[in-house]
């Protein structure tokens, strides 16, 4: 059997059960732990390993916070097939120290990135659901933002770089997004 067909196997027959409970939000989730439990059957069975990593991609000057990517590998002692999750560390996160931070993150690239080896599919994942203790009336009367209110993502930065490089004008970026005075800077830097 190929690594390949390991891999389709554990994805077809694969399921982790959301067996943590979060009081604060009131869903059931799955941790990257419950994922490794619910796996340990195939690694034998098909004569596998699987193992993640991790690297601080870099700290993004652009959106002023660390990069993590988290790298979960399966390998039959030959071939090896990985899937990757890149995740922020929230640095202003009230009521968490560094380490904290950097846990956190950390557990939300293991967990994401095995998702996407083993395709751990949800129907509606408790963080696309949960409102975080808010009320939703509350929430969904929010009138939209401003388009100059909205802080860019990284994929939008990437847009936005590659927009100037081709001659395009920061103010028009500006109109759209609120950009910090780093984001300003960097993209001035590109035509400049």
């Amino acid at each position: 059997m190929t690594i390949n067909q390991k891999l389709s196997t554990i994805q077809s027959k694969f399921k982790s059960k959301k067996s943590r409970f979060n009081s604060f939000g009131k869903y059931y989730f799955r941790s990257a732990e419950d994922i490794l439990e619910s796996i340990k059957p195939f690694l034998l069975e098909l004569g596998v390993t699987v193992t993640i990593s991790e690297r601080l991609v870099e700290t993004s000057i652009v959106l002023e916070i660390p990069i993590v990517e988290s790298c979960a590998t399966l390998s039959d002692g030959e071939n090896t097939i990985s899937a990757t999750a890149l995740v922020g560390v929230d640095l202003k996160q009230k009521g968490m120290q560094t380490p904290q931070q950097f846990g956190t993150a950390s557990s939300y690239g293991k967990k994401y990135a095995l998702g996407n080896l083993l395709l751990i599919d949800d129907t509606q994942d408790s963080d696309a659901t949960n409102n975080h203790g808010k009320n939703p009336s509350l929430t969904s009367s929010f009138t939209k933002p401003k388009a100059s209110q909205v802080k860019p993502k990284l994929a939008d930065i990437e847009k936005a770089l590659t927009y100037m490089k081709a001659g395009g004008k920061l103010d028009t970026i500006k109109a759209k997004y609120q950009l910090t005075s780093q984001q300003e800077t960097k993209l001035n830097t590109v035509n400049g």
